[in-house]
């Protein structure tokens, strides 16, 4: 199995947890949010929707400019139900798959860097950004995600095992 076989493998395995996930948000809670300081479950939702797209950034380009000098800055994914959030998961996840299918194992050492209005913030391997800024941010955002599923009486699903709802 070549380097980017596994990297793709799992990244296939988060996102199908990650859907999993996606799939439990009741639209009533929305707009509820843990802590006054911390982001709503439809915030949250939104992003883990995004962050697939994140791969064919990286695989089909050598940057990306959050803030372009000759544009307006980017815009976070902000759907308003979790039908129309799935829908956005789906079409990334599917745009992610089509970069993957045709990158090589001797690309993923190429440098990709992260801008903000022309600087440079970081440059890393475009191998350490899909492990790092795709698959390892979405378990981060998904393990917030459960815990505001505990704390609200939704099922937690079985992630990497048996959670305290469901078996695996």
């Amino acid at each position: 199995m070549s380097l980017r076989e596994k990297i793709f493998a799992d990244f296939e395995h988060e996102m199908a947890n990650t859907r999993k996930c996606l799939e439990r948000i009741p639209n009533d809670k929305w707009d509820w949010k843990i802590h006054e300081k911390s982001n709503t479950i439809g915030w949250l939702a939104g992003h883990l929707a995004e962050i697939p797209s994140w791969t064919v950034s990286a695989l089909k380009h050598d940057s990306f400019d959050i803030c372009p000098p000759d544009a307006p800055p980017v815009q976070p994914t902000r759907p308003p139900t979790i039908e129309e959030t799935l829908e956005i998961f789906d079409k990334n996840l599917a745009d992610a798959r089509e970069a993957m299918a045709t990158f090589q194992d001797e690309d993923l050492d190429k440098p990709w860097s992260f801008l903000n209005s022309g600087q440079v913030l970081f440059t890393m391997p475009k191998m350490a950004v899909v492990r790092t800024w795709v698959i390892n941010h979405t378990i981060h955002h998904r393990g917030i995600l459960t815990v505001y599923f505990r704390v609200n009486d939704i099922p937690v699903p079985a992630l990497y095992g048996p959670s305290g709802d469901e078996d695996s």
